[in-house]
């Protein structure tokens, strides 16, 4: 054994008090960041700005704040202003340096755990302001205090100034400007949409609240959006409905009051024709998307409202089986809200509410407003109780024709689609199936194809489009089944990701108008039905190539129109006449090698992942583009239509 061996081998077998790692102040955020704002890419690039926000919108829910602007500067800057209290500037008893300090340079340190400072909030672990602070090249906070205006700046979470007193000012609040850092995010682009869905979720949660977004990264072109909603819960609900067809006039208006703890729930419903629920519950203006207490207590007493009321009207008979919870939800938007100290969520994140009482307050106030809204309002009632029973019916069809289907597969020698040219491998890690459209395009990369690994399923016509259809539609079309058949975990209820047969699922159509409506009907499919399939990021969009551009033996394949220049350029600067140029209109153009080579092959191809971090955004863009209304398409059309590039039309 060499010198350089019996190092490694002591090093390895060395494990002492040396080998504890003590991360001081606020370099454990940099060390794990995920651990605090759950990714270092997008979607924790964009909890920084809702973290700094939390705080703004603590003290509106106080009751000291009514008007709070974000504005996305150039540089991908965010400032982040309200007119709250301001933070308290004096030194800190404890701390023995400003309170500003503490709030931004220590973690666990705020005005939540306990003290007067708020009734209720969000920001129960108290690490916003100093994990954005420690995530941020740099921050700079100015506060408007006692009559006096005071400045601080740090970078990379250590304070490089004093604070410092620039005189007497007029007002309160606290102004946030802070740059991520790029030495921790993947990206450093903020997407306006996705902070205006935020900041619109938050007016509506608060009623009267003034917040305004502001992009000027383009100074030629700002856009500024100014939300405020007095309806607030009610006003969310008919937004989430604008693109739907309610079956009964109003939004249904709950509101419980506020019990000895300081705790109170809000709740607004509607029903509308389609076949999907849309329920957004937060907890102290968080969002919680895995739901929680409030949401199985809201449930859990419309079931039982519903059931009552049909057995006491004589709508449901003795011999009737009672109403699942899915049958009373079909076609329900609805928004809950509930307010409480101490809030118990699960994880940094908050995604879900762990309070046990929650649960009875929410079901006992919907329990007893819905039941007198139903028995004041007979029609409205009957309506909603008709779609529950047909969902019910619908529900009941689905079944046996899922037992049907299971039955045939099991008598049949084979119960995988007989179009499907299957890989050979039996990991469902490491294996993918391509969906293709059209038998042309699926030949080619049945010829292409790894086989060991890479499964072919060939589509051929337009698709059931499920946004209008209920799920015993999709039992039997064949279309659809095909692909249920394939993957084998099932859909609906009877979804199991554990039992899905392939790592990936692929999506590959042409690049032209018909290849976006295969894949629009496809992933409308996934969403209603398969859904875990996105929320795990198995399903994937190929990105065939547009261009071949050639000269002589020298080929390129160019996805973009930049790429395809470049490559003329490249291939013959001094006379670009001489490049051949092959505009490829479908799959189908390309031999076997050419879409293994350009689409198919793990080491060249590029594919786009399917994700959803919003599923209320995904709902009403899924309702919008396959819906039945023609306005709130025409104008989602024409507010993405600059966003299109390559598409033949």
């Amino acid at each position: 054994m060499d010198n350089n061996q019996n190092t490694q081998e002591t090093e390895r077998l060395q494990y002492d008090e040396n080998q504890i790692q003590v991360l001081e102040g606020l370099e454990a955020v940099r060390k794990r960041p995920g651990m605090y704002i759950g990714s270092t890419g997008t979607n924790g690039l964009h909890h920084l700005v809702y973290e700094i926000v939390d705080n703004s919108i603590d003290e509106a829910l106080a009751g000291y704040c009514d008007e709070i602007n974000v504005e996305i500067l150039p540089g991908n800057i965010i400032r982040v202003v309200d007119n709250g209290r301001g933070i308290p500037t004096g030194i800190h008893p404890k701390a023995g340096i400003p309170t500003v300090t503490v709030v931004f340079t220590v973690l666990h340190a705020g005005g939540k755990f306990g003290g007067s400072g708020y009734k209720v909030s969000g920001g129960l672990h108290g690490v916003g302001s100093s994990v954005v602070n420690a995530l941020s090249e740099s921050l700079e906070v100015e506060v408007k205090y006692n009559g006096k205006k005071y400045f601080q700046r740090y970078e990379r979470g250590n304070p490089v100034t004093e604070l410092e007193c620039l005189g007497d000012c007029e007002g309160s609040g606290t102004t946030v400007t802070f740059k991520p850092d790029g030495q921790v995010f993947e990206t450093l682009e903020y997407d306006y949409e996705k902070l205006l869905q935020r900041l619109r979720e938050q007016a509506f949660l608060n009623a009267g609240l003034k917040i305004t977004l502001k992009d000027l990264r383009d100074v030629a072109n700002v856009v500024s959006d100014e939300l405020c909603y007095e309806g607030g819960v009610r006003s969310f609900v008919e937004y989430l409905n604008y693109n739907k067809t309610p079956i009964q006039d109003d939004v249904i208006y709950i509101a419980s009051g506020e019990d000895e703890k300081g705790t109170s729930a809000e709740i607004a419903l509607q029903y509308n024709d389609g076949y999907n629920e849309l329920i957004m519950s937060f907890a102290n203006n968080i969002h919680t998307p895995e739901g929680g207490t409030h949401e199985i207590g809201f449930k859990a007493a419309i079931t039982r409202v519903f059931n009552e009321y049909g057995r006491k009207h004589n709508l449901l008979k003795a011999v009737d089986k009672n109403l699942v919870g899915e049958d009373v939800r079909e076609g329900l938007t609805a928004v809950i809200s509930v307010k409480l100290k101490d809030a118990q969520f699960e994880g940094q994140t908050k995604a879900k509410l762990g309070n046990t009482y929650i649960r009875t307050l929410v079901d006992s106030v919907v329990y007893d407003k819905l039941t007198d809204y139903f028995e004041e309002n007979p029609a409205a009632a009957r309506a909603v109780f008709d779609k529950a029973l047909s969902a019910s019916r619908a529900r009941e069809a689905a079944r046996k024709a899922r037992d049907l289907t299971r039955r045939k597969s099991a008598f049949e020698s084979a119960s995988l689609p007989g179009k499907l040219a299957d890989c050979s491998n039996r990991d469902n890690v490491t294996t993918e199936i391509y969906i293709v459209e059209g038998d042309s395009a699926g030949g080619s990369a049945k010829e292409g194809r790894t086989r060991a690994y890479q499964a072919i399923l060939p589509l051929w016509g337009k698709m059931l489009n499920v946004e209008k259809a209920r799920i015993d539609k999709v039992y039997g079309n064949e279309k659809l089944m095909p692909i249920v058949l394939a993957l084998g975990c099932g859909i609906g209820e009877d979804f199991d990701i554990n039992k899905l047969r392939y790592g990936k699922v692929i999506i590959m159509a042409d690049a032209d108008v018909d290849g976006h409506h295969i894949r629009t009907l496809l992933l409308t499919f996934f969403f209603r039905f398969m859904r875990p399939l996105i929320e795990n990021g198995k399903v994937y969009i190929a990105q065939p190539p547009l261009y071949k551009v050639s000269a002589g033996k020298q080929v390129r394949y160019a996805y973009t129109e930049e790429e395809r220049d470049a490559y003329t350029q490249e291939l013959s600067p001094d006379n670009p006449g001489k490049v051949n140029i092959q505009r490829y209109k479908g799959l189908g153009e390309m031999n076997p090698s050419q879409l293994w080579e350009t689409t198919m092959n793990p080491e060249n191809r590029m594919m786009l992942r399917v994700e959803m971090d919003d599923a209320a955004r995904a709902d009403m863009v899924f309702t919008t583009l396959m819906g039945e209304k023609v306005g709130p398409r025409r104008e989602f059309i024409e507010r993405n239509a600059r966003y299109v590039k390559n598409l033949d039309i």
